[in-house]
């Protein structure tokens, strides 16, 4: 079984896009939505909280975990692989792992392979095309796109535009005016520090994927978004293939749990997701 987390409701964008691309896998959804918006929390909050999640879903046979969450995947994720999973693997007694989405967002940003590393030559970079990047202040604070994509792509400059705002307004169900209107402020408050518009544009939370439409309406027509869930499920599909080991389940069994109130989520979610979506307490 495949487990998919977020803090939140985002997650289901990334969740969507592996279920269509995997339909016979199974899968449990876990929001933790008790504890949400992450990307407000320190950073050790979030370690917890992220390891905390993965052990409920690995406890209900989980085999891989996808982090369906920028800000754990920024923030967690590393620290979880290198200090967590190795002895946890030992206790279980079965192959494991966590997987994140910033890697496959990076290679299909820059069109690079992770393990790709820029030639250092010192010299002037005379075009440079500009990443946008809208994110929680965790993401943004990380740096982990600045950093990562610098690493690869030298002329490929980023900016990043915390929106602390837009989880918690999602999450409430807020209407589409006032959620307009606090992406077009962030799309206006990036332009501003830039000088212009970017000339494309992550949106780096999985919860953004729901008002993409919003993105696309305050951004010059036509402005590229990268999206994390097509990039995410390419990702998942060549690593399952190259890790025979890890069981994905064949029963197409759909589970969706939360940490916060179980019942059905709101509007704005269902209208994203193309019908009811009903969590049962984690």
């Amino acid at each position: 079984m495949i487990g998919v987390f977020d803090s939140g409701v985002g997650g289901l964008t990334v969740h969507r896009a592996l279920v269509q691309r995997l339909p016979q896998a199974d899968f449990t959804y876990l929001a933790d939505q008790a504890h949400a918006p992450y990307g407000v929390r320190t950073g050790e909050e979030i370690v917890e909280l992220t390891k905390a999640g993965c052990v409920r879903l690995f406890d209900r046979g989980a085999s891989l975990i996808v982090l369906a969450c920028n800000t754990a995947s920024a923030i967690a994720l590393r620290r979880l692989q290198q200090t967590w999973l190795p002895g946890y693997r030992r206790e279980l007694g079965r192959p494991v792992n966590v997987l994140g989405i910033i890697v496959p967002t990076i290679e299909k940003a820059t069109g690079l392979p992770w393990e790709h590393e820029a030639e250092r030559r010192g010299d002037k970079v005379e075009a440079l095309d500009i990443l946008g990047v809208f994110a929680t202040p965790a993401t943004v604070r990380s740096r982990v796109y600045e950093i990562e994509i610098d690493k690869r792509k030298q002329d490929l400059a980023v900016f990043s535009e915390p929106c602390p705002e837009l989880v918690p307004l999602i999450e409430q169900d807020a209407s589409v005016v006032e959620l307009a209107k606090a992406v077009e402020a962030h799309v206006q408050a990036l332009k501003t520090r830039i000088g212009r518009f970017p000339d494309r544009v992550v949106l780096g939370c999985t919860h953004y994927e729901i008002i993409a439409d919003l993105f696309r309406a305050a951004l010059p027509a036509g402005t590229p978004l990268i999206q994390q869930p097509e990039a995410t499920a390419d990702a998942l599909e060549l690593y399952l293939a190259r890790h025979p080991e890890y069981s994905t389940g064949s029963g197409g069994g759909r589970v969706f749990l939360t940490t916060g109130t179980p019942g059905p989520q709101n509007g704005l979610v269902q209208g994203f997701w193309g019908g009811p979506v009903t969590f049962e307490a984690a």
